[in-house]
């Protein structure tokens, strides 16, 4: 998921990290009051409200320029059918459809 951009951003962000910010990202929607004190907060590390925000605008920007095609998508392997592939693909999809952009 994390693209060149994100790894560019001003703080470094472990993959721990980037995975609390995608959980926190699907609990606190844009109409959550506070919603980037939360975010933050769920990933810590000492994130800023501010960092947090400016990672979830990186994170839109890469997700605009896949969706309109700027970016291709990489070409798997035929599926395993191995069960944690398909978890973590239907973790993925579940995460995207809640972003809620």
């Amino acid at each position: 998921m994390a693209s060149s951009s994100l790894s560019h951003n001003s703080s470094s962000w472990t993959p721990m990290q980037n995975k609390m910010f995608e959980r926190a990202l699907a609990l606190y929607d844009k109409d959550t009051p506070d919603r980037w004190h939360n975010v933050a907060r769920a990933v810590g590390g000492n994130k800023s409200a501010e960092e947090v925000k400016r990672h979830y605008d990186i994170l839109v920007q890469d997700l605009m320029h896949i969706e309109s095609g700027q970016v291709p998508l990489p070409r798997y392997r035929a599926p395993s059918a191995s069960f944690s592939t398909s978890r973590a693909i239907a973790d993925e999809q579940r995460l995207l459809k809640n972003l809620k952009l």
